[in-house]
């Protein structure tokens, strides 16, 4: 059975050992234990997916709890997708974030007809600034 919390007091080496079980480790620094320590500690919602003591899946994301919530990473191992983790990880952040915030993401070209199926909707305005990239 697996279960779900919420916090982002997590075991580094876990959560990176999740992350490369999953699809999204090879587009996050998991090789950069102080920048990933960061991305999680900054987090102000983290929802996670357990597998008795094993993580099986998160969703990390940054909220204000009242117009909006990115989801900054939904990630799952490969060992169990398909089973309903993602949405729920899903389902359970949007109700962290409160019935009034959105959920904002941007998919992997691979994960793009996941995210549709589940309900969300596609907007083409969105726009990212890479990092070292001058204004």
């Amino acid at each position: 059975m697996i279960t779900y919390r919420v916090g982002n007091e997590l075991d580094l080496g876990a959560v990176l050992e999740l992350y490369r079980a999953s699809t999204l480790g090879e587009r996050r620094p998991v090789n950069d234990r102080e920048r990933f320590q960061n991305m999680l500690k900054n987090a102000n919602l983290v929802v996670t997916a357990w597998d008795d003591s094993l993580m099986v899946g998160i969703a990390r994301s940054l909220s204000d709890f009242s117009y909006v919530t990115y989801v900054s990473d939904l990630a799952v191992r490969v060992s169990h997708q398909k089973r309903g983790i993602g949405r729920e990880l899903l389902r359970q952040t949007r109700e962290a974030a409160g019935p009034q915030s959105s959920l904002v993401l941007f998919a992997a070209p691979a994960a793009e007809h996941y995210y549709a199926r589940i309900g969300f909707k596609a907007y083409p305005q969105g726009w990212k600034l890479e990092a070292g990239t001058p204004l």
